[in-house]
């Protein structure tokens, strides 16, 4: 079981919502000639980010998802990128957006795209709600990011700790207590 903390809100609902119409406008911009978008959400993080992001995009959209892990139920990623569910449809040809809820470390994020450069996208980009550029051990940043924040476990809009808090409508910063949790 995780131990004790508590969360203290980093990013509130309004400002999640006030950015992601902005980040909408910049994608419906660069793709405003697409016959259709292939938005590919990264399970589970990127599941609220995602049903936001698309109900803003007036485009022609398809979802699919990827999950990758890297992490488990830790707080530290392995470093190792495995894909536990891949894509349905085929992205070969088509226009393409990862949506990616956090880029830490970068490992995920840069596995994913270089596996989904080998199914042949007609153009490939990435969004990511949160980067923290601190944590970063490998070279990739995301075509466009929501939040840049500190090096700071978040939990809160689709990201878990555990699988728990995924449903907070913020982002907040875990401050563990040192009691373990029952």
């Amino acid at each position: 079981m995780p131990q004790s903390y508590v969360i203290d809100e980093l990013i509130s609902a309004k400002a999640i919502a006030a950015r992601i119409e902005a980040l909408a406008r910049d994608i419906r911009a660069a793709y405003h000639d697409t016959d259709k978008l292939v938005v590919v959400g990264l399970l589970r993080g990127s599941f609220v980010f995602i049903a936001d992001l698309v109900r803003e995009l007036d485009l022609p959209v398809e979802v699919d998802f990827l999950e990758a892990s890297s992490y488990g139920d830790g707080m530290e990623s392995s470093r190792e990128v495995r894909i536990l569910k891949d894509l349905r449809g085929e992205i070969a040809g088509r226009d393409v957006l990862l949506v990616e809820d956090i880029v830490d470390t970068g490992f995920t994020l840069k596995h994913v795209i270089a596996l989904m450069q080998t199914r042949s996208p007609k153009k490939l980009s990435t969004i990511a709600l949160l980067d923290k550029p601190s944590r970063r051990e490998v070279d990739v940043k995301a075509d466009w990011t929501g939040f840049e924040i500190p090096d700071e476990f978040v939990v809160g809009y689709g990201i878990d700790y555990a699988q728990r808090n995924r449903n907070l409508p913020y982002i907040g910063k875990v401050r563990f207590t040192g009691e373990s949790g029952t």
